[in-house]
This record gives structure tokens, C-alpha cells and sequence, in this order.
């Protein structure tokens, strides 16, 4: 048996990118040798094991051959006739098709160190199209190599699995899973610029493709372009290194303004109401976490009002606080914060500009959640109130508060 270090940690070795996770291929192995050795098998679709000391993954060499649509259509061959080559042939980019030997020799045969480089992403082989989830695996490798060009042919060759339909069988969880780790990625607006131009985001978020073309009003929005606005709201998300949570309600917080009617352009009456049903509908259909999906039902719903809360009198800063449920889930509520922030500064010539609406929403929400209800509560019964009035005796006793720190 021989092992080969492949895939990514050799990718960022040469980068020069720290190396996190390393996996290997045992060429000339069989199951029973890899289990004598001591080793865990934990592969169901083909052979992979962990090592009995570091449980680092180490897997056969294998081929796949194409039978049926979708992720999950392939017949798996490993055997301990299948050679290194065979094995780096079936993967999707030739900078991750690269391996190491035992003596740390590079071996590359389809010349990924030449497009790392270069700054290429290229498929290896024709077996790129056998796979639709490399479509979305390209995308957010753009997104972390945000200065890598997509090479031509790879570019065609998405072009034509779209229009075959092979977006077609990805499952829901797969999509999510991609789309969820391209979000957190340095530069997240490129995973949607290069789905978009191969036709892929129409397909899998019809929602967000719609946006560009739809002008916004240009002294609030300078950028002009709804779908430019989004690239960079999300790519702000990602300056200020804010969680799955936030980074996803800034993609649905303006869906909405794709379907304004086009004679109110470019003024969007409403999009909120829309957007908060348009961000339901994807979460359904990819069924995202719930706290990203709730966190996005906020702050698509309640941006404008964030956005305008420096001119709120107490009483209406409660109000909000009391619609975001902030005094029940203030956590939740400083996230929606910081995707109001992303969203006003994600604008050209506004990323550096101050956010102070947050500032102020959170003195406010800190002043009311210092009241001491259960003593406003125990005077309000002694008084005789009860139920409801109760309930107004303790708001108007965070009214009290928010008035005095605002």
C-alpha cells in the first residue's frame, strides 16, 4: 500500500494558508489490509477509514462512473488496482487534484499548481458535469479565492449542465450546505457572481437573481442596482465577520424589491412585507436553519424602521424592540443590529460611514431590560390591576426607563 496526502491540504500548503484538515489516498489497498492495520471504516458510498491514532480520513483509490441524475447517481469502484492518476482524475478542480508523497513530492498531473499560479479555477476532466454540486463547490472556492478567474471552458461547461437540468436533482440540504459555507467566506458576493453567470442562481435562488436590474433610489443608494447593493451588503457581512445567522439576512433582506411593481420604480412601497415571505419561501424549500431563517423574518421585516429609529420617540423605540421580540431574545436582536449595520454601510462610498441607530437601539434595549419587573408587577396587584393591566404597568415602566436613557 502507498499514502498520498491530497486535496485541499496540499492546495493551501503551497498557498501558504494554514492547513486544518488533511486527507489521504491509500493506492494498492484493500479493506481487509486497511482494517488489519487498525483502521475505522466509516465510508457508506466507498471505502474510507480512520487512522486508529491521528483519525485522519484515509481513503481507497477509487473511480465513479456516471449512472443516473443528480449527487447522488454514481457507481464507485475501488480497488487496489486503481492508480493514483484514476483517483485524482474524478475530482473537481485541478488545484485540488494535486497529492504528496511520503518524501513530500508533488504530483500533479493536471496541472493545478500551474492555475494556482495562475489564479485559475479549471476543471480536471469531463467528470466535472457527472456531479451538479460542483457547480456550487466552484462558486464558493471563488468565494475564498476571490482574485481567481473562473477558467473559459469551466465557465461553458456550467453553462450547459444548467441548461441540461442537472441542477435539477440536487437535493435541498446539499444546496444549503454549499451555499451556507460560501456565505462565510471572505468574499461571498463572488460565489453568486459566478453562479449567476452560468445561469445557476436563476435555477436554485430565483429570489435573489431577480434583483439585478432593479434601480433604487440613487441618493440613498449610490450603487443604483438592487443586485449590486446585495453583493455589497454580504461582502460587508463578511468585513465585519458576522455569524451564518446575520450573513443569510442580509442575502433575504431585500427579496422584496424584486417584485415591485415596475411603475413605482425605483421607489419600493412594501418590499418589507414581501421580502419576509420571499425569505420564508427559501427557507422551506432549503430548509435552513431556523435561527437563520427567524433571524432573516426580522430583519427583512424591521430594517427600514432600524434604519430610521434615530428619529423614534421612546415610545415608538419600544415598539420596535417589542416587535423584534428583543426583550425576550436580546441576543437574536443584536444580530439584527449588526445586519441594519451591513445593510447601510454595504452601499458605494458608504462602507466606513457610522451606524449609530445601533448604538442607540442597544442603549434602549439595555435600559429596558434593567426594569425589575416582578416589583412593578407586585405593586400593580396590590393596586388591584391584573391580567393586562399588569402587563401596561410594566411597559410603562420600560417607557420610564427608555425616556431617561434616550
Amino acid at each position: 500500500m502507498q499514502t498520498y496526502l491530497v486535496g485541499g491540504a496540499v492546495r493551501d500548503a503551497l498557498l501558504g494558508r494554514p492547513v486544518t484538515d488533511r486527507d489521504w489516498v491509500v493506492v494498492g489497498g484493500s479493506p481487509t489490509e486497511m482494517l488489519a492495520e487498525g483502521f475505522v471504516p466509516v465510508g457508506k458510498d466507498f471505502p474510507v477509514f480512520l487512522h486508529p491514532a491521528s483519525h485522519e480520513e484515509y481513503a481507497l483509490a477509487r473511480t465513479e462512473r456516471k449512472t443516473a441524475p443528480g449527487y447522488h447517481g454514481f457507481s464507485v469502484h475501488a480497488a487496489p488496482d486503481v492508480t493514483l492518476e484514476e483517483d485524482l482524475r474524478r475530482r473537481d478542480l485541478s488545484i485540488n487534484a494535486m497529492a504528496q508523497d511520503a518524501e513530500g513530492r508533488l504530483i500533479d498531473p493536471y496541472g493545478g499548481q500551474a492555475d494556482l499560479r495562475n489564479k485559475v479555477l479549471r476543471h480536471v476532466s469531463e467528470a466535472f458535469a457527472e456531479d451538479p454540486v460542483r457547480i456550487l463547490r466552484l462558486a464558493r472556492f471563488a468565494a475564498r479565492f476571490a482574485d481567481f478567474m473562473v477558467a473559459p471552458e469551466t465557465q461553458d461547461l456550467m453553462g450547459q449542465m444548467v441548461a441540461c437540468g442537472e441542477l435539477d436533482a440536487l437535493v435541498a440540504e446539499r444546496v444549503w450546505q454549499e451555499l451556507a459555507r460560501g456565505l462565510m467566506e471572505a468574499r461571498p458576493s463572488r460565489m453568486f457572481e459566478v453562479l449567476r453567470a452560468c445561469g445557476a442562481l436563476a435555477r436554485l435562488l430565483p429570489e435573489v437573481d431577480r434583483l439585478w436590474g432593479v434601480p433604487q433610489p440613487p441618493a440613498h443608494h449610490p450603487e443604483i442596482d438592487t443586485g449590486v447593493h446585495l453583493m455589497l451588503v454580504l461582502d460587508m457581512s463578511a468585513q465585519l465577520r458576522a455569524p451564518l445567522s446575520v450573513r443569510y439576512a442580509c442575502l433575504a433582506h431585500d427579496l422584496g424589491k424584486g417584485t415591485t411593481p415596475v411603475d413605482q420604480l425605483p421607489r419600493h412601497i412594501g418590499h418589507e412585507g414581501r421580502s419576509v415571505k420571499l425569505a420564508a419561501a427559501i427557507a422551506q424549500r432549503l430548509r435552513v436553519p431556523r435561527d437563520c431563517a427567524e433571524l432573516a423574518e426580522v430583519v427583512a421585516r424591521e430594517h427600514g424602521h432600524v434604519h430610521g429609529s434615530l428619529e423614534l420617540s421612546p415610545a415608538a423605540v419600544l415598539r420596535l424592540l417589542e416587535r423584534c421580540d428583543a426583550l425576550r431574545q436580546p441576543q437574536r436582536f443584536e444580530l439584527a443590529l449588526v445586519a441594519c449595520e451591513c445593510d447601510a454601510r454595504g452601499r458605494t462610498g458608504m462602507e466606513s460611514r457610522p451606524y449609530p441607530q445601533a448604538d442607540r437601539l442597544r442603549r434602549a434595549m439595555a435600559a429596558a431590560l434593567a426594569v425589575a419587573t416582578a416589583p412593578v408587577a407586585a405593586a400593580a396587584a396590590e393596586r388591584g390591576a391584573v391580567g393586562p393591566e399588569i402587563g401596561r404597568a410594566i411597559q410603562q415602566a420600560r417607557l420610564e426607563a427608555l425616556v431617561a436613557a434616550l
